[in-house]
């Protein structure tokens, strides 16, 4: 790994479900000297402090209020810093729907600002956080994460050959995070009556845990360039409502707008760059200039065929009932609490 007990890391979006577990797991890891938690949101950076990483027990840590569309505020975060997780993002569909101008501002004007930030202050690595809605978009947020996606790919060729290196994680629905339809459906159950958009809906499903270990393994073999993802399970929309409310009806409320049926992570198009291990995927990039003098590469990687792609209802991984009832207990635990 390239963490070493003195390195200096920052997470944007660090107050988040993401953020919280990231610091969590790299503190039980990993020695920094500082580790940055990087937010727009005050209560957050205080209910953090208070209820999860007092400073008088992590010293280390130092939670910075600043915003990614500032990009002045962001140069004086990454002053001395080796390595950054860019997690801020605007991710809630509906609202981006409503909000196209705050989400443009936040996911792609912001990540424009992290990349430059990062060149001017000479930080070694970035690894951004994507989703699988930016595979062959349909809504504004999947299409603001393709967008931030294709910047942060690019930005290797900005920075030149011997500058920041830059590379993207790709995953699904995150487990309990917020605004994770778990925690909703727990709710709901009271009511006897749990609304599901379309029955025959499938959704790749993964960890915190799961989602915090790729990142730091983007970190290790990344050379710049690289969108990486992660092998997870798909699930049954309706066989998580099932598992959650067994006793509950089932109310089919139709697909939203900006909704997919099953998702995407690689696309058949993307699938021509692709590479293939034995617990994730490498999208390549089409035109790694930066890399003109330098012969590393992933060979241990193998070439996806014609035609693959990667979608939550072709998965060869799927989720039994029980096994989402395992899944879920921590969340009826805290909900009973």
């Amino acid at each position: 790994m390239p963490f070493h007990k003195n390195c200096n890391i920052l997470i944007t979006g660090g107050t988040g479900s993401f953020g919280k577990k990231f610091v969590e797991i790299f503190l039980n890891k990993y020695s920094p000297r500082r580790l940055v938690v990087f937010s727009r949101d005050e209560q957050k950076h205080v209910e953090m402090m208070r209820n999860h990483f007092p400073q008088d027990k992590y010293p280390q840590i130092r939670y910075f209020v600043g915003d990614v569309r500032d990009l002045s505020r962001l140069q004086r975060a990454f002053a001395g810093i080796d390595y950054v997780v860019h997690a801020a993002a605007m991710k809630h569909v509906d609202i981006a729907e409503y909000n196209p101008q705050e989400c443009i501002a936040t996911n792609v004007n912001g990540a424009n600002n992290v990349i430059s930030a990062a060149i001017d202050c000479g930080v070694k690595k970035v690894v951004a956080l994507s989703t699988d809605k930016a595979a062959n978009p349909i809504n504004l947020y999947g299409a603001t994460k393709l967008c931030s996606d294709k910047l942060f790919v690019a930005a290797n060729s900005l920075a030149g050959a011997e500058g920041t290196r830059f590379a993207v994680v790709r995953y699904g629905n995150v487990i309990g995070s917020k605004g994770s339809v778990v925690p909703f459906f727990i709710k709901k159950r009271k009511t006897g009556v749990l609304p599901v958009t379309d029955p025959r809906m499938t959704r790749f499903w993964i960890s915190l845990d799961q989602g915090v270990d790729l990142v730091l393994k983007a970190f290790d073999v990344m050379h710049g360039g690289e969108l990486f993802v992660l092998k997870i399970p798909s699930m049954k929309m309706l066989d998580l409502a099932n598992a959650i409310g067994p006793d509950c009806e089932i109310e089919n409320i139709g697909i939203r707008p900006g909704e997919k049926l099953h998702e995407c992570m690689i696309s058949e198009d993307d699938a021509r760059q692709t590479l293939e291990f034995d617990e994730y995927y490498i999208i390549e990039p089409a035109f790694p200039w930066w890399r003109q003098n330098d012969n590393s590469n992933h060979t241990a990687g193998k070439r996806c065929p014609d035609g693959f792609s990667y979608t939550s209802n072709n998965n060869n991984h799927w989720l039994t009932l029980e096994q989402l009832k395992v899944l879920i207990e921590p969340f009826e635990k805290e909900a009973a609490n």
